[in-house]
């Protein structure tokens, strides 16, 4: 019980301090302090793109649920083979078989 309010709290005042953290962390550029040349700019090819760690991250998902359908799959045909199993060591009767 003291552990989750402990934990309650930690979260709380977390999450209280973020904006106050996000607000000291952010320092202007110099384009939003004034005139920047245009030849000072980054360069487009500079930037990173985003398609392809999007792509990536989306695949990376998919491969999760890919997987865990899989793990399922696989746990639920092991259940019906020990189902089964028990249901021919019962007998048609519902008692064990002599």
């Amino acid at each position: 019980m003291k552990l989750r309010v402990m934990l309650a709290a930690l979260l709380v005042l977390m999450f209280s301090a973020a904006p106050f953290l996000a607000a000291q962390s952010q320092q202007p550029s110099a384009a939003q302090e004034g005139y920047v040349p245009v030849d000072q700019l980054p360069k487009p090819q500079d930037t990173l793109p985003a398609a392809p760690l999007l792509a990536t991250a989306y695949a990376f998902v998919w491969l999760l649920l890919f997987g865990y359908v899989f793990s399922i799959w696989r746990r639920l045909a092991s259940v019906e083979r020990e189902m089964q199993s028990v249901s021919r060591r019962i007998g048609p009767t519902g008692g064990p078989t002599p």
